[in-house]
């Protein structure tokens, strides 16, 4: 099978199903979904410095910005909504924002298709699950975070370390700076 061809089925075929108390193996269902895509084996990231630091102030006095994975929806694309099967036509590959208010209205409609998530493991009928706007803006009604970003962060899945590296990474970093985030929470699918 070519690389740029998708497989039927989803990461966990092939793999036993975990027991509901034992955690999902998720770095071997990423390995044997590469693999069922014609790649070489993963080789995953290592640093030996990490890039992150610990909060300077209090959650409750923090301004949070919200990172995604999640895909404009595109009506030209076919299925995208919830349970859809993978569908990479659906993906995208620039760093994108949205602004946090509107993330619900049709203009702004998020989904999750183009990502192969483990759709036996995993329920998309929640978006809070996977772009929790509303879940963060309770949060902050409640005094838990001092304020949300006026906009989110889209970060493409592609499949490339250099990309996320050297291009989308330092993008999103340099647009969660300038919106003054304290703190980033990523949610990726």
């Amino acid at each position: 099978m070519a690389a740029h061809e998708q497989p039927v089925g989803t990461p966990t075929d092939g793999l036993p199903e975990p027991h509901p108390h034992q955690p999902i193996r998720y770095i071997d269902r990423t390995r044997a979904w590469y693999s069922a895509l014609g790649y070489e084996p993963y080789r995953w990231p290592c640093f030996t410095e990490v890039p992150f630091s610990p909060p300077v102030k209090p959650l409750s006095q923090s301004r949070l910005a919200l990172i995604t994975t999640a895909a404009p929806f595109r009506s030209e694309l076919g299925d995208q909504g919830p349970g859809a099967p993978y569908n990479g036509s659906a993906k995208f590959f620039e760093v994108f924002t949205r602004p946090t208010v509107a993330i619900s209205d049709d203009d702004h409609d998020l989904r999750i298709s183009h990502i192969g998530y483990d759709r036996h493991h995993t329920e998309a009928d929640d978006r809070n699950t996977w772009l929790p706007v509303e879940r963060l803006q309770e949060a902050r009604a409640a005094g838990r975070i001092g304020s949300l970003t006026d906009r989110i962060y889209a970060v493409p899945t592609v499949r490339r370390q250099r990309s996320t590296i050297e291009e989308h990474a330092p993008r999103i970093a340099e647009l969660v700076k300038a919106d003054g985030a304290d703190v980033a929470l990523l949610v990726p699918v």
